[in-house]
């Protein structure tokens, strides 16, 4: 029979974060279905809206995935998974990065193509209400309207992803701001459309598609990261998490530990892995072992399911 892992719950403050951030991403989700509809909509054959369509299509990849992995984070471990599930949201992760870094790749293919071979980019004029309107003014419109949502969510995401130490909705809210950016982005290449200015369709659509395989990237590597077991990383930057030193400084400072050693991984959102502690003697050791959990859990939240091995030597 296996042993099964111990199961993990949130302290009060983080688990009130984790709602704010679900209807975060809830409304992300909504905010991006209604935009990806309207550039349906008016999309014509204008290379700069085909790409924000297809960018504002693959940014719900992030979002589904944080929801996918908070359905996920509150299944006990089992026999079959006695680590638990807490992973799970890393190989739906992992998928998303690959379909946007390989989409970002072709449609950037694509619109280098369409520049070199000077392929002129045309608006047509659609009738509205019974009136000849020109279709750049309602795909600015549209543009516009994907500018606003993503600039406010990606902001409230961030404070959040910081008090969860969840890079899954840290990367949320970074493409949240490269939808915002890409709109920008996407106006000036309309604009250009109507002022004769042929070729600002398609570097536009090279700009945002470059911002794509950006994030695609971004995003494969820290998934790939995380599954390969990488040393714990900080949210906002590849900088290795503090709490590794902290905790082996704290243990040191026990008068029965002579020397500590600590190895952790990510585990989505926790750490998890082992202290190895070599002992001045092994007098009362296994009370002494439960004395160093209690300070590791005291140190850090996320400190979660860390084996406590006593050694003759840490080398």
């Amino acid at each position: 029979m296996n042993a099964v892992g111990i199961d993990f719950d949130l302290p009060p403050k983080q688990l009130a974060a984790l709602r704010r951030a679900k209807r975060l991403e809830w409304t992300s989700i909504a905010f991006l279905a209604s935009i990806v509809v309207i550039m349906g909509v008016v999309m014509g054959s204008s290379q700069t809206m085909k790409a924000m369509w297809l960018e504002d299509i693959l940014s719900i990849v992030p979002s589904v995935s944080f929801l996918f992995g908070a359905h996920f984070r509150k299944k006990k471990p089992t026999e079959a998974y006695p680590y638990g599930y807490r992973r799970a949201v890393l190989v739906g992760f992992m998928c998303g990065a690959m379909a946007l870094l390989g989409l970002g790749v072709i449609i950037l293919l694509d619109s280098l193509l369409k520049l070199i071979s000077a392929e002129h980019a045309t608006v047509q004029t659609i009738e509205l209400f019974g009136h000849p309107v020109w279709l750049g003014w309602l795909m600015l419109a549209a543009l516009i309207y994907s500018v606003i949502p993503p600039m406010v969510l990606g902001q409230l995401k961030k404070p959040l992803a910081k008090e969860l130490y969840d890079k899954t909705l840290h990367v949320s809210a970074q493409l949240n701001k490269g939808d915002w950016l890409s709109g920008i982005a996407g106006v000036i290449g309309i604009l250009g459309i109507a002022y004769g200015l042929w070729w600002t369709d398609s570097a536009a659509a090279a700009f945002i598609s470059i911002e794509i395989v950006k994030d695609g990237w971004s995003n494969l590597q820290n998934s790939i990261a995380q599954l390969m077991n990488r040393r714990p990383t900080n949210v906002e930057s590849r900088q290795e998490d503090p709490v590794i030193d902290k905790l082996q400084n704290a243990l040191q400072q026990l008068e029965w530990v002579r020397r500590a050693r600590v190895r952790l991984r990510e585990d989505g959102d926790v750490l998890t892995g082992e202290v190895f502690i070599e002992v001045r003697d092994e007098h009362n050791l296994l009370n002494r072992l439960e004395e160093a959990r209690k300070v590791a859990r005291s140190l850090d939240w996320r400190l979660h399911d860390i084996t406590m091995a006593p050694v003759r030597s840490v080398d």
